[in-house]
């Protein structure tokens, strides 16, 4: 009896002091976090880093260590966690299946390829992502000629939505469109200028391709308003750089949208920076400048606006393939990655073909997503009026 006692108490004793050294290491570790330096505690950033490529399934298969329903939801072919590659990765922020992790820390410049495309459209990979020059603000100022000859008018769209009977909102301005980095132009039409960097104009630029959509959404039924403001002379006179054409364009949009409660969808529209065959397509006979869309990642509902954009590729894609380029998620450093989306769950920014794209490509282009984002958003009111 008394031995069983002893061996009792013992057995007692021992897991007493499994709890307390638990106890006591788990306050040390807590200590340690909430007592050093900020810039040495492991941000949220961090941890999303080391998990991102955990497959889903692997959560599943802990949660169904704890709950046997779970472990119904997992994959017959789920191969678990590599526990040595994780460990690996968190050592030395390297990962072993992709280049881009160990070149990124050791070349200058290279860091601007480890990004994360959502969606990739036809021939999209990281050498041909979207590039966002920065020039210099006088350089944006300087007046160039401009020459526009015989400019095709493709008015077929147009023409044709006009016969169609189509829904209208009547006189709300569902649609706002703005142009963040209003001076960006086209080579074509700049005798004087062959480096990308310079192709900026006052008047012949993206804002065309704006006047444009809107004119095609309208011919849809779609009330659409285009912001001119010149963003540009607005940096000037706050004596402020390039840079921050955002912030520029953010006074203009957060004022416009708190006024104007019909707007439902913000689009900043822009052209690309990469030459002409990777920014064209052949649909149909006729030449496109193709769409890249990009969604500011550096804002905590920015899947809304990616949920969104997702949408209008897989559209694009099946009345116009090869137009859409993809899906970009931007939050890398060296851009704003907000692109003032936080204002709007249905705000966008639309990369409109390219430096040596012509303003027939990219009419009929706005014209193509007018057409998709036009019969997107005639069903959903279809679905909201049935309810």
């Amino acid at each position: 009896m008394d031995l069983h006692k002893h061996s009792g108490l013992r057995l007692l004793y021992k897991r007493s002091s499994l709890y307390i050294i638990g106890a006591l290491i788990l306050f040390t570790c807590i200590g340690i976090l909430t007592t050093i330096k900020p810039a040495y505690r492991l941000s949220s950033e961090v941890i999303t880093e080391w998990t991102t490529d955990i497959n889903s399934s692997t959560f599943l298969y802990l949660l169904g260590i704890e709950n046997r329903a779970f472990q119904q939801a997992v994959p017959e072919d789920h191969k678990f966690l590599d526990l040595s590659t994780t460990l690996f990765r968190i050592a030395t922020s390297l990962k072993p299946n992709d280049i881009r992790s160990l070149l990124g820390n050791e070349l200058p410049g290279f860091k601007v390829f480890d990004n994360h495309i959502l969606i990739a459209g036809e021939g999209t990979n990281y050498t041909n992502l979207p590039i966002e020059s920065s020039p210099p603000l006088q350089e944006v100022l300087k007046e160039r000629e401009a020459i526009i000859e015989d400019e095709e008018s493709t008015t077929e769209q147009l023409e044709t939505n006009k016969e169609k009977n189509t829904p209208t909102t009547g006189n709300k301005e569902v649609v706002y469109i703005y142009n963040s980095h209003n001076r960006e132009s086209f080579l074509p039409y700049l005798p004087d200028v062959k480096d990308p960097d310079k192709a900026y104009h006052k008047e012949v630029n993206i804002s065309k391709v704006s006047n444009r959509l809107a004119k095609s959404l309208q011919a849809n039924g779609i009330g659409t308003v285009v912001d001119d403001t010149d963003i540009t002379k607005k940096l000037h006179e706050k004596g402020w750089g390039f840079g921050r054409s955002y912030d520029a364009s953010r006074e203009v949009v957060a004022d416009t949208l708190s006024t104007n409660k019909d707007i439902q969808y913000a689009f900043d529209l822009h052209r690309d920076a990469i030459k002409k065959e990777k920014t064209t397509k052949q649909i149909n006979g006729k030449s496109y400048a193709r769409i890249m869309i990009v969604v500011g990642a550096e804002h905590n509902s920015y899947k809304k606006n990616l949920d969104l954009a997702a949408k209008l590729h897989y559209l694009l894609e099946e009345k116009y393939p090869g137009l859409s380029r993809g899906v970009f998620p931007r939050k890398d450093k060296g851009t704003n990655g907000v692109f003032n989306q936080d204002l709007s769950n249905n705000a966008l920014l639309f990369e409109f073909g390219g430096v040596e794209n012509k303003l027939d490509e990219l009419y009929r282009s706005a014209d193509a997503l007018a057409d998709v984002f036009s019969e997107m958003y005639w069903d959903a009111e279809k679905v909201d009026t049935a309810s």
